[in-house]
């Protein structure tokens, strides 16, 4: 099968299926046919419209259509997307509203490389967008990309995700929705043990094989039963003469797609049956609910054929993130280094391709991560696509992240821009603060005030021994707990932001429904 005219013969197959859809089409709304007192014409007019549209989907990359965003000012903002990161096999890519101000949590959504683009993410995109700064790994289709840019496994596709995180930043909340969620979680250990001031606030990983023996599904039965040669020889071609990415070996988008329509044939033939009837009788449209759907459905790329192998190979025969195995270049990466990103867990009750457990599983790697800093939601009656596209995500499961994410970011995120001397002063103090109290308990110090005249800084060891001298200065604040607040550098501050994020996170062994 790794031939370039199979690649061809397949493209082939799927333009002449195009060209007899537009060719019925356009035979249907030919006006002498209107003489013909027969609903069969308007019958083959309708299956034409639908089949072109269908097949011309495949070879084509949606656009995001991103509508406006309504900001705090009560307007209107366009939204434009900005490349910060251009990479052979993908790019990081920014949503920006100008003339908006930034909503403060920053959250780079890790999209899935399973034979669908990075759009498949437009409506989390969409719904995500009033209230965070989106980022997103929007990866490229194999068969345009050059055999001279090299490899691209999942090893590459980790060190992709290590590179984009580091590149934005620790002040970050990471999403990884279905295949990318065992790669992201490898990522982010590889941060830990390389760089820990680069890790992002918070892990949400939904829906993916961390662990496919967790709960067997089709998908994990049938990398179970074929063998990698099988694979190999059924599965990979080489890109034909029409792409720049010509030899290349790659697993063709419409393979996938072939797959993806077995899983569930039955369902899909009926819903073009269906619209195929609603064309006939005039009730379909561009935007309909069907073919919104489909026009993203049918879109795929190709995978390059070393990271579909390595997927199966690696991922889901020898289960190298499950067993916490996973090696980089040579090197092991331990998940239990994750020490201090907050990790959540997203499944859908009936998810037929990550069944519930698979995702769950990356809790139990999380050794050295604290029980208050693990969460886990299981959506009740919400299917695979559901959990991070559908009414589940926009109802239950999003107001859920949106709240796992405030209660992980860093303090600052939370306040006024202001320097860190300012917190000497009690101007600032209270609009960090907000509370009357601890401002008066310093006004009502003037000797304290007098002594420390000299220094701009409140955590300065001498300014804690001068306290710790005035046991009648000191008393009026360990007896008001707003006080240890406005002692932003103290180890005091984390204490209660981790309980907070221990009260709003949840732990890993309870299991909350929506």
């Amino acid at each position: 099968m790794k031939y370039i005219p199979t690649y061809d013969l397949m493209e082939s197959a799927r333009n002449t299926n195009q060209w007899l859809g537009a060719t019925a089409r356009a035979m249907g709304a030919y006006p002498a046919m209107a003489m013909l007192a027969n609903p069969g014409m308007e019958l083959l007019k309708a299956w034409g419209e639908v089949t072109e549209r269908s097949f011309a989907r495949m070879v084509a990359k949606p656009d995001w259509g991103i509508p406006t965003v309504s900001g705090p000012d009560g307007k209107d903002h366009l939204v434009k997307v900005e490349t910060l990161v251009r990479r052979p096999f993908g790019d990081l890519i920014r949503f920006t509203t100008p003339g908006r101000a930034s909503p403060g949590r920053r959250v780079l959504l890790v999209a899935p490389m399973s034979g669908h683009y990075a759009t498949l993410l437009r409506k989390t995109v969409i719904s995500l967008l009033p209230d965070c700064d989106v980022h997103v790994t929007d990866w490229h289709n194999a068969r345009d990309i050059p055999v001279s840019a090299g490899k691209f496994d999942v090893e590459d596709y980790t060190k992709y995700v290590v590179e984009f995180m580091r590149h934005l930043g620790p002040d970050l909340h990471v999403i990884a929705v279905c295949q990318p969620v065992p790669l992201t979680l490898a990522a982010t250990a590889m941060l830990a043990e390389d760089d820990p001031e680069a890790q992002p606030r918070s892990l949400t990983l939904i829906g993916g094989p961390v662990d496919p023996d967790a709960a067997a599904t089709d998908v994990t039965d049938f990398g179970s039963r074929v063998t990698m040669g099988q694979l190999e020889h059924s599965m990979i071609q080489r890109v034909g003469f029409k792409y720049k990415g010509v030899g290349r070996e790659v697993y063709p988008g419409l393979l996938q797609l072939a797959s993806f329509i077995a899983m569930n044939a039955a369902t899909h033939a009926q819903a073009f049956t269906d619209q195929i009837f609603r064309a006939a009788n005039g009730l379909s449209a561009d935007h309909d609910k069907h073919n919104q759907f489909y026009d993203e459905y049918l879109a795929v790329m190709d995978m390059t054929a070393e990271f579909y192998l390595s997927t199966v190979e690696r991922v889901f025969k020898a289960r190298e993130i499950g067993r916490n195995a996973f090696t980089v270049d040579g090197r092991a990466i331990d998940i239990g280094k994750i020490t201090s990103v907050a990790v959540k867990v997203v499944e859908g009750e009936k998810d037929d391709i990550s069944a519930p457990g698979q995702c769950l599983a990356a809790l139990g790697l999380l050794t050295g991560l604290p029980e208050s800093k693990k969460a886990a939601h299981l959506e009740p009656g919400a299917g695979h696509y559901g959990i991070f596209a559908g009414s589940s995500w926009r109802n239950n499961i999003r107001p859920l992240v949106l709240e796992f994410i405030d209660a992980n970011s860093a303090p600052a995120q939370t306040a006024t821009d202001a320097a860190p001397e300012s917190a000497a002063k009690p101007e600032a103090a209270k609009s960090e603060v907000a509370k009357p109290e601890v401002a008066e308990s310093e006004v009502a110090k003037p000797e304290a005030a007098k002594a420390e005249a000299t220094k701009s800084e409140a955590t300065k060891p001498e300014v804690a021994e001068s306290k710790a001298a005035r046991p009648e200065a000191a008393k009026p604040e360990t007896s008001k707990p707003e006080a240890a607040k406005t002692e932003t550098a103290k180890p005091e501050v984390a204490r209660p932001a981790a309980v907070r994020a221990r009260g709003r996170g949840g732990r890993a062994t309870r299991r909350t429904k929506g």
